[in-house]
């Protein structure tokens, strides 16, 4: 909490006030490419931003093409030289997923990071179009299925380049605060109980377990390809659109534990690009140090699980 509250270094030699820019200093990313989902605005703005001031070629997945150009011509007004291009992506919808990696494989570039940015927050309840509970299938089941869909890319990158590629999942620290059995299986789209902070809590504590369980099945299958998690810090950004008035109060009586946008993209460059990284896998991020998640985000059996579900939930999404 010291170092959280003065924004003390960590054994990273970074901490909470730590700037994207800052952490990924003097790095030549000019030989990468990076897919940062819903890069369009926010820490995800900021996230392709800093890794394109970097060389790194990136794609800015987003639903919203407008503001995905409009990214895209301010990250090339501050750096002519930026390689930016822009891909239509709905993570709620499983259709949309894969018409986006068709079209990103269609453009023939190597696949080295892959950033689970994008993400919504405390949504009244709602189902997708493929009828999954909405902060579920676009915090979660549509970042596995992508995943899924670019696995076979950065392995064939990784194996061509010798550079390993890096895999990101930001989740949050809500991890902590999930519906008490953790991820409800059985009651994923049940209205009548829907909590929508729980919700919330429950799609980040998956996106660790995606991320531990990914990392295990690699390493298994010796993949030149790591996994992490990361909590990006309290940052006011447009994810809290549903609850902007609680989110300012809150704000105004704990001011000094929030960031601004680039302190709020500083763990996601860090991990994604830091050489101090490299080998690092299964692990979770914040404040560009390595922390301990919850018990339920370490637990293998209840990653397994998800796993097994979020596959049978893609499955059943692509019969309709």
């Amino acid at each position: 909490m010291l170092r959280l509250i003065t924004g003390r270094p960590g054994p990273s030699g970074f901490g909470s006030a730590s700037t994207a820019e800052q952490v990924t200093h003097a790095i030549d990313g000019s030989n990468l490419t990076a897919i940062v989902t819903g890069g369009a605005s926010g820490i995800g703005m900021e996230t392709a931003r800093v890794l394109a001031k970097r060389n790194v070629h990136v794609i800015i997945a987003a639903r919203n093409m407008e503001a995905a150009n409009e990214a895209k011509q301010r990250i090339h007004k501050d750096n002519k030289a930026a390689r930016v291009d822009v891909e239509k992506l709905d993570l709620s919808s499983i259709r949309s997923v894969k018409a986006f990696t068709d079209n990103f494989k269609a453009l023939n570039l190597p696949l080295n990071i892959l950033i689970n940015n994008a993400g919504i927050m405390f949504c009244p309840f709602q189902l997708s179009e493929d009828g999954v509970e909405m902060q579920f299938a676009t915090n979660h089941l549509g970042h596995f299925y992508l995943t899924n869909l670019l696995l076979d890319k950065m392995k064939e990158t990784a194996k061509a380049t010798g550079i390993q590629g890096r895999i990101v999942n930001l989740s949050s620290i809500a991890h902590i605060c999930p519906y008490k059995e953790g991820i409800r299986f059985h009651k994923i789209n049940d209205k009548s109980s829907y909590q929508e902070k729980l919700a919330y809590a429950q799609s980040k504590l998956a996106n660790i377990l995606h991320a531990n369980e990914l990392s295990r099945q690699l390493q298994e299958g010796g993949a030149n390809i790591t996994v992490n998690s990361v909590h990006p810090g309290l940052i006011m950004t447009p994810l809290m659109r549903h609850s902007a008035l609680l989110m300012r109060t809150l704000r105004a009586f704990t001011c000094f534990l929030w960031k601004n946008v680039p302190q709020g993209a500083a763990t996601t460059c860090y991990v994604a690009l830091h050489p101090s990284l490299k080998g690092v896998t299964g692990k979770y991020y914040f404040d560009c140090n390595e922390h301990k998640p919850s018990k339920l985000a370490r637990d293998e059996a209840l990653a397994e699980n998800l796993w097994d579900f979020s596959n049978n939930l893609v499955n059943a999404a692509r019969k309709t």
